[in-house]
């Protein structure tokens, strides 16, 4: 901590928040909790929340939620590891909320207070919320226990639109670079005797900036209420289904050659979601409020990989056998093709997978105000059942590195689980003024989760198997204005997250299992226990705002994904202790016309203890203080924007990361040596880059709206993560008979950033 706290005396007083001079008259109202109920003053918060409303979402621009998170809040990242808009890796402070199956989470996502992260693997499907519904997001830090399971890095809460806050409607349209169109349309009515509807729904289609990668989305959300008195109601239903590609990473030559080469493919997920919410409130006497809250939730998620199949190492001998020592092809059969065809046709296996997850729940939260204490109490109840299977099928690899299915083999059963989850919580928080200057706020929860499966795997039908968690986890934090506009906050806090069916599915090393595609023992896993603790001082001066905290998060029993082998084969599996910690800074003011705004956020993301890892193709020794791979040390965010005159803004952004560590290669090694071997040592860190990006707004007559936004203006090179691995294919190529024998040496695989693209589009609101 004496290197964080050097950094934050380093760091210059104008560092702070997002507010303008303009914003901070007024009071903004934040919920502690999923289920708001009454709300505090942002100000008496015990650590420090980013928000937006829906305004700055709609001033986006064509940004999606993800893209948006990571241009405008700070501590927020990008991972494009599987080339999708929709499936990007989003980390905050070190912690992830991933579409990918076999991620180590650590945020939970709340939409109207419902939990959404997908039960099977606590994985977040991005293109399956109603981004054209959103009304405002909230983003907490640290292991708030107030959050629930899963929340060891933050927590994410979303509200939606509806007739009473959003009348009207508003239609936005869109076309950008790589054929992407999007089209968001919302409509919103409040009637008499206090009726309101809203309807939201985004349709999204693009031919994607990497081969082999279009995708399309469509969803919508419908909302009916009434607020009448003290009691209020609604009623919602979200759907939506997507056809995404995401075609993964690529070894460095051949993404020297064409960025936007695929390595295999196809790699597509499917998914479809519908879920249906009962809220109702009540206003209690003396200034309680009652809020219920009730849903079902039915999603489904089909994927279909491409890959190297099982038997290419026996194929690479045999082709090596069949050539004499000048490199000649004695056999060119023996790679499978005659010498007139000039390819080889390679072993190939197709995996497909079919998920299906339904989900109730119930909530229920109390608050009110006593004197000196804001009192906020609530229980929760949710269940899941999970049923899962995957197949693989026998195909071949052609030139273009498509992996075809064979006609004549059928789709073999490799292994299914039937899986159920139940997870029940009871919390309660005090908010204590202990004078005009002070708030202390103390809260406690107490989870109870129970997760079970039955497995079904090439050794047959495994006993089923049930394990249970329990834990209390408090918080305590205090906030003290040292002045009108200044002052100082600190929070400690408990969080945990259990292992998920997934997790318990694939937990023995002695039987890897492929993800996101297999599933072979279920041996004990403990549950995750994070504590964070959080100090700084926030405030407004010189007519703005800025905000400095220094944060650490400790994980003890971390659950993480450990491979053993190129093909994706692993296990989960317990790692004593890993340790997030950094510092975070903010600053926003408006000079005339101008709007400045800016953050910086310095991050140590580390393994706390020694052990050793199997990531990529190879063992990788990690010691106390060696760097978690995909997170930079360094990030650094500045926007502008500049009210022109007549309706027109224009703006830009610059955004800076530091280098990452690339998995694999966290010991700085490239491959484990054989004994007595010298051992072959690189550094293979993705480096750092800076992106521009230019945007333009332009009103008339306060209805219609044109926006135009560039993205990596300069169009730079970058990645974005980066992992070591065989490749099996040098520079693309596919082994034939006239190359002569190939190693497949290993190399550093990389997550190509998009190059410069652009949008266009208008806005109209009635």
């Amino acid at each position: 901590m004496a290197r964080m706290l050097a950094l934050a005396l380093l760091a210059p007083s104008a560092m702070a928040q997002e507010r303008t001079a303009a914003a901070m008259l007024s009071i903004e109202i934040i919920g502690i909790a999923p289920l708001q109920g009454l709300g505090i003053d942002r100000r008496l918060l015990p650590y420090p929340v980013q928000s937006a409303s829906e305004r700055q979402l709609r001033k986006a621009g064509g940004d999606n939620l993800a893209e948006f998170m990571a241009r405008n809040l700070n501590g927020v990242n990008v991972n494009e590891v599987s080339g999708s808009p929709f499936q990007n890796d989003l980390t905050f402070r070190g912690f992830r909320a991933s579409p990918v199956l076999g991620t180590s989470q650590g945020i939970s996502v709340y939409l109207d207070g419902v939990r959404v992260n997908e039960p099977f693997g606590d994985v977040v499907n991005w293109d399956m919320l109603p981004e054209a519904a959103i009304s405002n997001l909230l983003l907490v830090p640290g292991s708030n226990p107030l959050y629930g399971l899963n929340t060891l890095g933050g927590a994410l809460a979303l509200q939606t639109r509806s007739g009473l806050t959003s009348p009207g409607a508003d239609v936005e349209m869109s076309l950008g670079a790589n054929g992407r169109k999007r089209a968001d349309l919302a409509f919103g009515t409040r009637g008499e005797n206090g009726w309101h509807s809203f309807i939201g729904a985004t349709l999204f289609d693009e031919e994607g900036w990497r081969d082999h990668s279009d995708g399309r989305l469509a969803n919508a959300l419908v909302k009916v209420g009434r607020s009448a008195g003290a009691d209020a109601w609604s009623a919602t239903l979200l759907a939506g289904r997507s056809r995404l590609l995401g075609n993964g990473l690529l070894p460095d030559p051949l993404y020297e050659d064409d960025r936007r080469a695929v390595y295999t493919h196809p790699d597509t997920t499917r998914n479809r979601l519908a879920q249906g919410t009962l809220n109702y409130t009540r206003k209690l006497p003396e200034g309680g409020e009652l809020a219920l809250t009730a849903y079902a939730r039915d999603s489904r998620r089909d994927t279909v990989n491409g890959d190297i199949g099982e038997d290419y190492d026996d194929y690479v001998e045999d082709c090596e056998d069949g050539f004499s020592a000048d490199g000649e092809a004695d056999d060119p059969d023996a790679c499978g093709v005659t010498r007139g065809e000039g390819a080889a046709i390679h072993p190939g296996v197709l995996n497909t997978t079919s998920t299906r997850q339904r989900g109730q729940g119930f909530s229920a939260a109390f608050s009110a105000l006593r004197g000196a204490h804001r009192i906020d109490a609530g229980a929760t109840f949710d269940r899941a059942s999970v049923g899962y299977a995957q197949f693989e099928q026998e195909a071949f690899i052609d030139g273009s590195r498509e992996v075809i299915a064979d006609d004549d083999e059928q789709p073999e059963p490799s292994a299914s689980v039937t899986g159920r989850s139940r997870a029940f919580g009871l919390y309660i928080a005090d908010s204590w003024a202990l004078g005009p200057a002070t708030q202390l706020t103390v809260s406690a929860r107490f989870n109870h989760a129970r997760v079970g499966n039955t497995l079904t795997n090439e050794r047959g039908v495994q006993p089923a198997e049930a394990f249970t968690y329990k834990k209390l986890n408090p918080s305590l934090g205090i906030a003290h204005a040292l002045g009108p506009g200044t002052s100082l906050f600190a929070n400690i806090a408990q969080g945990n997250r259990v292992p998920t069916v997934i997790e318990l599915g694939c937990a023995d090393p002695e039987h890897p299992c492929r993800l996101p595609v297999g599933l072979q023992a279920d041996p004990y896993l403990k549950q995750v226990v994070a504590r964070s603790m959080e100090f700084g001082v926030r405030g407004n001066v010189s007519g703005g705002s800025y905000a400095v905290s220094l944060h650490r998060t400790a994980n003890r029993d971390d659950i993480l994904f450990l491979s053993s082998g190129p093909s994706r084969q692993g296990y989960f599996s317990n790692f004593a202790r890993t340790r997030h910690q950094g510092i975070d800074a903010s600053f926003a003011r408006q000079y005339g016309k101008v709007d400045v705004r800016a953050s910086y956020s310095y991050l140590e993301a580390v393994y706390d203890a020694d052990g050793e890892l199997f990531t990529g193709a190879r063992n990788v020794q990690v010691e106390r203080g060696t760097r978690i791979a995909g997170m930079p040390r360094h990030t650094g965010k500045l926007g502008v924007d500049w009210k022109v005159g007549h309706g027109l803004v224009l703006g830009a952004d610059l955004h800076g990361v530091s280098s990452i560590v690339s998995q694999g290669n966290e010991d700085g090694l490239v491959e484990d040596a054989e004994e007595g071997e010298p051992q072959e040592r690189a550094d293979w860190r993705v480096r750092g880059y800076g992106l521009l990006g230019l945007r333009a707004r332009f009103v008339l007559n306060g209805r219609w709206e044109l926006f135009a936004r560039v993205s990596n203006v300069l169009d730079r090179r970058y990645e974005t993560y980066g992992a070591v691995a065989p490749d099996l294919f040098p520079s693309g190529r596919l082994l034939a008979p006239h190359d002569g024998p190939v190693d497949a040496e290993h190399a550093r695989f990389v997550a190509p950033g998009a190059p410069r693209s652009f949008v266009v589009g208008v806005r109209y609101a009635f």
